[in-house]
């Protein structure tokens, strides 16, 4: 099985390439418009900020190739700040524009006494709705996050939740044959691996 990791110098893309070798995945990395859009199954990951992310994906193209991935119902998964852009826009910067392909916006965390921002270290992600590529993993079970931002969609596009101070929010979205993850599935150790493994055998 061959995957696609959408590389446009936003971070965290070795880490997912390894990620991805060490469940025995032929994964290729490109930054190349025309081949990521011919992709039959593809990971969007990336930390950063929203805006400079837009703004590379808008010059280089890559963002038209993503949609034309994700209209053609192959499956893609967005990572931390893929799981942001895929929404309509993001409060971040005063307000930013981006994918569109999921209704909703990413929100900055509400300030309260004692909480750090950004959200970052081991927290528990309890599932709302079931979805094939957390098939196995417990309800309840940690995953990894470090952000500032979160997404904030409707009740039929969330499948996980997580509690941070008094706030809870949105760690899994998807529709149809995209899926995202706002905390690091490469960095969750097994259980993230587990889901990378699922959701390279998924067929929506």
């Amino acid at each position: 099985m061959s995957v696609i990791v959408v590389d446009y110098n936003a971070g965290n893309l070795t880490s997912v390439m390894n990620a991805l070798s060490r469940i025995g995945v032929d994964a290729k990395s490109s930054r190349d418009a025309d081949e990521i859009a011919k992709a039959t199954r593809l990971v969007f990951p990336g930390v950063g900020a929203a805006a400079s992310a837009m703004e590379t994906l808008s010059r280089t193209g890559i963002g038209d190739a993503i949609k034309t991935v994700v209209k053609a119902g192959n499956p893609v998964l967005g990572i931390c700040i893929g799981c942001q852009i895929i929404l309509e826009e993001s409060e971040e910067d005063g307000g930013v524009k981006t994918l569109g392909l999921i209704p909703g916006r990413a929100v900055r965390f509400k300030d309260e006494p004692g909480l750090k921002i950004p959200h970052m270290g081991w927290n528990q992600v309890n599932f709302t709705q079931d979805h094939p590529i957390m098939a196995g993993i417990r309800s309840g079970s940690d995953f990894y996050y470090v952000h500032s931002y979160h997404p904030v969609v409707p009740a039929e596009n969330a499948f996980a939740e997580t509690t941070y101070g008094t706030q809870t929010f949105q760690g899994l979205i998807g529709k149809g044959n995209l899926v995202a993850s706002q905390f690091h599935l490469e960095k969750s150790g097994d259980v993230g691996l587990k889901v990378l493994e699922n959701f390279c055998n998924w067929n929506p």
